[in-house]
């Protein structure tokens, strides 16, 4: 090939890659807010960068090294995600103007930030004087209230806020009992604004002490190159098997899950290596999107990082971090087995390829940057070991992080990716720290209306002594709270809303907050709202609806597998559990999973018909409860039924023969 025609290739591989960026970038800010930037350069650029750049500096320094008044900490932190949110996101989408920020942000930021600072400087006077409030100290509440939802509206969007809404409303209106309405709103900023009961409760405090350090870590871990690592190790493991670009998907975005904690962001970047090449495989656009959206959304849900919520769990239980991350792995390894069976029978039923062998990554080459693991692996070792506290942890992983780097020329952080890292890290506490405020909000107003109790009572009552009406109650309402909010603050709310009442209903206290985590991020995928799934349609070419529903069946062990442990701890290790119990557990539930998945795709070795679909359904759910009858009558009914399947796909492939 000559100089000439070589240019010509490259030039055209560069705008291929470069109108694929577009598209990934269009998509980005089409279902995922927190996309939609300012555009800022030169000076102002610097200085923007600069205040996200300390704040992350800010927040090592004091999840390490404070020792003053917590509630100095928590307000500090607010008022710098105040300050920076105004900056990074704009007051509507699509705003394209460079070094454009109109005055009224200016103004409403600079008001926004001062109440929190106000807080900050005066929190020992504060903290005294009680219940006795100022009409200007409730004004300055109000203020902040406002200016951390309009925040929130900018980088999470609406859902959040309308359920916020609906609590706030509630508590001026229903709850509180004060006859004077004045009397109404000083109580409610009172408590939403100057205690631990409201925007600075756990979810804030967690977040401000824990969820940060480990964000920040997750952005110098992605400067490693540790998410093209998991995809070439996807790609030398499966490619190569039928369906091999499917398999790859799964194993990379639940790899790649662990360290970005977003399930639309997950689906869009992974997505737009994985898609295309399912679809040149030959599977479906729908199914491509879906296998996508399906398997970045089980990211929330892999141990060791869960999307944040674990460190959150950890504190609403009561429980230490690595027994959460443990706990996880069964119902985790589960969730991914049941899409990886489906995209594999998907593939045989298609007759799909894998990738061929010449051009996949080399695993022996793959083993020389096995290094890249290290910080992953220390941190769940010295977290796990009750070595040292998360937050140390986290910062020392940061160090090793840079550390390995330096072993790979290309992928060395330099000091501006050091830099860059910290703007990385401070940019991605905005969006978990204003829904984590907004989720405060949400719990205050439960709390201090009894409306959890009001609730608890009426799905206890219609459920009567009927677990399984309860768990369904649940779910819906998990579900429909979910709709739209990340995962932090998606936790937070399930964990104060609907977790109770499962505990009511006599479910050990880890199973019902794992119930509700699950069936909280369940809502990415699921029809009406399904913004991992939109997201991954929108990068297949797809209709987005059908995409939605081809992720539900695919993530179909997320139906499941949370009614699993409810009924059977165990699943869990949650009380006294033998090796046996745990060997029994894990090869039920695989085959029952194994089941479900096949029912559900209409094949295993040949089309199922509709009696075959059935009786594979049934006896995969048989195995799912846990109940050594109910096991035995699965176990047969499905090896039976898979025996005249094998059977039936031998005389099939003779008959093509």
């Amino acid at each position: 090939m000559s100089k000439k025609e070589k240019k010509k290739k490259n030039t055209m591989v560069e705008s291929a890659s470069n109108e694929n960026a577009v598209s990934v970038d269009e998509v980005m800010k089409k279902y995922d807010r927190e996309s939609n930037v300012r555009i800022w350069k030169g000076a102002p650029k610097i200085i923007v960068s600069g205040v996200l750049i300390s704040f992350s500096l800010w927040c090592i320094y004091v999840t390490l090294f404070a020792t003053f008044l917590e509630e100095i900490r928590l307000t500090s932190f607010m008022g710098l995600i105040i300050l920076m949110g105004f900056l990074i996101y704009p007051a509507k989408k699509g705003e394209q103007r460079e070094n454009y920020m109109p005055f009224y942000d200016w103004i409403f930021m600079l008001l926004g930030m001062a109440s929190y600072f106000y807080f900050t400087f005066n929190a020992g006077n504060i903290i005294n004087q009680g219940t006795r409030f100022q009409w200007y100290q409730i004004i300055i509440g109000i203020i902040g209230v406002l200016a951390l939802i309009e925040v929130t509206r900018r980088c999470v969007g609406i859902p959040i806020l309308i359920v916020a809404g609906f609590f706030v409303l509630y508590a001026l209106f229903v709850g509180l009992t004060n006859p004077d309405f004045f009397g109404r709103v000083k109580y409610l900023i009172r408590n939403l604004f100057y205690t631990k009961e409201g925007i600075f409760s756990t979810p804030v405090n967690v977040c401000s002490k824990f969820i940060v350090v480990f964000i920040i870590f997750g952005a110098f871990l992605e400067r490693t190159g540790i998410s093209a690592f998991f995809i070439s190790l996807a790609n030398s493991v499966a490619g190569r098997f039928a369906g091999g670009p499917a398999k790859v998907a799964v194993i990379s975005s639940a790899l790649c899950g662990m360290v970005s904690g977003s399930s639309v962001g997950n689906t869009v970047t992974t997505g737009s290596v994985t898609i295309p090449m399912m679809k040149k495989t030959g599977y479906k656009p729908e199914f491509a999107g879906a296998v996508e959206a399906a398997s970045s959304t089980g990211g929330q849900i892999m141990p060791p990082i869960m999307g944040a919520a674990a460190f959150l769990m950890a504190d609403f239980v009561g429980v230490p971090y690595s027994n959460i991350i443990g706990r996880a792995i069964l119902p985790a390894v589960l969730y991914f087995l049941g899409i990886f069976v489906s995209v594999h029978l998907e593939a045989k039923k298609l007759k799909l390829t894998g990738i061929p062998k010449e051009e996949l990554p080399k695993f022996s080459r793959l083993l020389k940057k096995v290094y890249l693991l290290l910080p992953l692996i220390m941190l769940v070792i010295w977290v796990s070991g009750n070595y040292m506290t998360m937050q140390k942890a986290a910062s020392i992983c940061i160090i090793l992080a840079i550390v390995v780097s330096l072993f790979d020329k290309e992928q060395k952080i330099s000091p501006k990716k050091i830099l860059e890292a910290l703007e990385a890290g401070g940019r991605s506490t905005i969006t978990v720290g204003a829904a984590c405020g907004v989720a405060g909000i949400i719990a205050g107003s439960i709390t201090m209306t009894g409306l959890a109790n009001d609730l608890i009572n009426a799905i206890v009552g219609v459920a009567g002594d009927k677990l399984i009406i309860a768990l369904f109650l649940t779910m819906l309402c998990c579900i429909v709270l979910g709709m739209g909010v990340p995962t932090t603050a998606n936790y937070c709310i399930m964990a104060a809303t609907t977790a109770p009442i499962l505990i009511r209903m006599g479910v050990p206290n880890l199973a019902a907050h794992f119930f509700v985590f699950y069936f909280g991020i369940v809502a990415d995928i699921t029809p009406p709202v399904a913004l991992a799934a939109y997201a991954g349609s929108a990068i297949a070419k797809s209709n987005p609806m059908r995409t939605a529903i081809n992720a539900s069946k695919l993530a179909i062990a997320v139906f499941v597998v949370p009614y699993m442990f409810c009924y059977n701890p165990a699943m869990l290790m949650i009380g006294e559990v033998t090796v046996t119990e745990i060997v029994l557990i894990i090869i039920t539930s695989v085959l029952g999973i194994f089941s479900l998945s096949a029912a559900l795709e209409g094949y295993c070795f040949a089309e199922m018909n509709i009696l075959v679909r059935l009786g594979v359904a049934a006896g995969g759910l048989l195995l799912i409860h846990p109940a050594l009858k109910t096991d035995i009558v699965g176990f047969v009914v499905v090896v039976l039924l898979l025996v005249f399947q094998y059977f039936l796909g031998k005389k099939v492939k003779l008959a093509e023969e």
